[in-house]
């Protein structure tokens, strides 16, 4: 399991797609008086406009700062004074260094620290400036002029370090690699995702927002309730037809290449090319039932 689930998380962070690309659109999507979404290549990025200052969640791949603070340039001159990490994964954190020295402290859940500064450690030349500063276990409340920010960490979803982000007033809701818009997922097995926990943090969410509230994803378009609602059906559907196979005695091969477990599912959320094929997810879903029974 180990070995499978870092091999995709090195395909994930490496892959021509995320890395090499000749050329990548900033864009930037206003969903609330304060609130925009900005996305590019790697983790949607959130952006909060205070009276003063700017609150940023995640900073995708370092290469890519001048062209996304060149877009957020548009939106305010303000500067950015906090930087949100919803997680380690370096398509959320590699321009972390540059934007703080712009200015900006980076906070974190307390295990995203941690595994980011196990990454910075195995990479010689790497700074601890991309590190949080402050750092938090279950909940943290930002308060600004315009709107209260929620932060909380749910157990155990996509890693064990994961943040979610929910502007009180402003009705907007960052949710990082826990929810993957029209796609299946990715849980990161190796750093303590879980997909049982993932699930659980969608439950979660969907207690906390309405049919009004505008949803951040890590990866995909911008997302309703109705979309977020959609995943956890996916999740339920998917876990219970594979944990009725692991009750017969089903390998992991025998799920993973299983087509039938998913069919139905797969045009939903899943178009060719994307990062997790029906087979990953089939196999993803079935290590983490198994390895949590153990």
């Amino acid at each position: 399991m180990k070995a499978l689930t870092h091999t995709l998380a090195l395909i994930f962070l490496s892959s021509p797609l995320f890395l090499h690309s000749q050329k990548v659109s900033i864009n930037s999507e206003k969903l609330s008086n304060h609130v925009y979404m900005i996305t590019g290549q790697g983790g949607n990025i959130g952006l909060f406009e205070d009276t003063d200052a700017l609150l940023m969640i995640d900073s995708q791949f370092g290469k890519l700062t001048p062209q996304i603070l060149a877009e957020i340039k548009t939106i305010s001159p303000k500067p950015i004074k906090t930087l949100l990490n919803t997680h380690h994964h370096g398509d959320h954190t590699g321009g972390n260094e540059n934007i703080v020295n712009k200015g900006a402290s980076v906070f974190a859940h307390k295990n995203a620290r941690v595994r980011l500064l196990k990454s910075i450690e195995d990479k010689t030349k790497s700074s601890k400036k991309a590190l949080p500063i402050l750092t938090f276990s279950t909940e943290l409340n930002l308060y600004f002029d315009t709107t209260q920010v929620l932060i909380f960490h749910p157990e155990t979803a996509h890693t064990d370090g994961d943040a979610i982000i929910y502007f009180v007033e402003e009705n907007v809701l960052h949710t990082g690699d826990v929810f993957f818009n029209s796609r299946y997922p990715y849980i990161d097995l190796d750093s303590g995702g879980s997909v049982i926990g993932a699930k659980k943090a969608i439950e979660h969410m969907l207690m906390l927002i309405n049919a009004e509230t505008q949803i951040i994803p890590g990866h995909g378009k911008r997302a309703t309730k109705t979309d977020l609602e959609k995943t956890l059906a996916m999740y339920n559907t998917c876990i219970s037809r594979i944990e009725n196979e692991i009750n017969r005695g089903a390998t992991q091969e025998d799920v993973s290449q299983n087509r039938a477990l998913t069919e139905d599912l797969d045009g939903k959320f899943y178009t060719e090319g994307a990062f997790i094929s029906p087979e990953k997810w089939r196999r993803t879903i079935y290590l983490s039932l198994t390895s949590e029974k153990n």
